[in-house]
């Protein structure tokens, strides 16, 4: 019984909730930046530089069986051994774009989180021996009648 109260207060502790929820918050932050970098800036780009999937780009390094299309699918399902490097250049690519995105989120939230200054705290009040001390010295000042 010990050890499900020990999990008990485990599970339930801040760090352990914030987390699940940090977690959760991500899988569907994850999924709207796919979408944002799929459905709208992919197009946007392709649009402008041309087709941006480099998949199909690949080195053979073996021989290809006859009769066997010379896709990329078609040489891996045959087991031939191929440098695939246009996938690394998409993934490479879609990192760029995905970071420059959370990075463009990440400034603009930074910013709305920034708040006005607060007005600056008035001077504290002196040390009431230094109060009394003044009193005196302006006494002394003053002519006498």
């Amino acid at each position: 019984m010990s050890m499900l109260k020990e999990f008990k207060e485990f599970a339930v502790k801040g760090n352990v909730v914030d987390l699940a929820v940090g977690v959760i918050i991500g899988a569907a932050f994850g999924k709207i930046v796919d979408s944002v970098v799929n459905d709208i800036v992919m197009p946007l780009v392709a649009s402008v530089v041309g087709k941006l999937d480099f998949s199909s780009l690949f080195f053979v390094l073996g021989t290809v069986p006859p009769g066997t299309a010379t896709t990329l699918d078609a040489l891996k399902k045959a087991g031939v051994p191929v440098l695939a490097y246009g996938s690394f250049i998409t993934v490479a690519v879609n990192f760029v774009i995905l970071a420059f995105i959370i990075f463009l989120m990440v400034k603009q939230i930074n910013r709305l989180r920034r708040e006005a200054p607060a007005p600056a705290a008035p001077p504290a009040a002196p040390p009431e021996d230094v109060v009394l001390l003044r009193e005196i010295r302006d006494s002394l000042r003053q002519p006498r009648t």
